[in-house]
């Protein structure tokens, strides 16, 4: 009796003992891989919006993880071969564990679509505030507050102030309009290259008791000075 019939008969009927620990493993992986995501979602470009509901990373983690099930258990069989997960169907049609591995799937391209939805809000949280810096910055020269977001605020070679209370003293630092929304731009890219989450802007005093305006993240616990 080869691998794969032995396979059947040890399982056939029952819920096969791997799929907790190949679920976990996948899903582990899936999120582990999000940088690499990503980089093929952005490496898509206009084409992703034609791609229908086709997956980026799933077929690939499951191969890896398989893969490394299949080192420690010998009686796995071999899913995939250079025809992929459609060979994996092939072989797998007349077994009840076909249907863990689509559930398997399914949920993976789940948590795949849910990091692509929070990578798109995140770059449109991104976009918009850029844009409100832009838009105040060639109206009238004023620079949105980062944190009420509704007053200009005031910069100028001694200070940053706005009226919802934020006041950076600035002495001796040659902050200009320009200066500043530079600050601002770079630091939410920053963040924005490693978490998808949206940053949050706000006030602490330093060691010499002067204000900072800092940028932070309760998500990833980023944390940079912006002034």
């Amino acid at each position: 009796m080869d691998a794969l019939h032995r396979h059947r008969s040890l399982y056939k009927g029952t819920t096969p003992p791997w799929k907790e620990t190949y679920r976990k493993r996948c899903v582990e992986r899936l999120k582990n891989s999000r940088s690499r995501l990503l980089e093929r979602y952005r490496q898509m470009g206009e084409a992703r919006h034609c791609a229908g509901n086709r997956s980026f990373l799933v077929q690939e983690v499951m191969e890896e993880e398989w893969s490394a099930l299949q080192s420690a258990d010998s009686r796995l069989p071999s899913l995939w071969g250079k025809d992929g997960i459609v060979e994996m169907y092939s072989v797998m049609q007349d077994r009840d564990e076909l249907s863990v591995l689509e559930e398997i799937q399914q949920e993976l391209m789940s948590q795949e679509l849910l990091i692509i939805e929070e990578y798109e809000k995140s770059m449109q949280f991104e976009e918009g505030f850029l844009n409100a810096v832009v838009e105040g910055m060639e109206e009238n020269g004023q620079i949105i507050c980062p944190i009420c977001h509704v007053n200009n605020l005031t910069v100028n070679s001694y200070f940053t102030s706005c009226q919802c209370g934020l006041y950076i003293n600035t002495k001796h630092r040659n902050i200009t309009p320009e200066h500043l929304r530079s600050l601002l731009e770079n630091r939410v890219t920053e963040h924005m290259e490693e978490c998808l989450q949206n940053p949050v802007f706000s006030m602490a005093s330093n060691i010499d008791g002067f204000s900072n305006l800092i940028i932070s993240c309760k998500v990833c616990d980023y944390l940079s000075i912006v002034l």
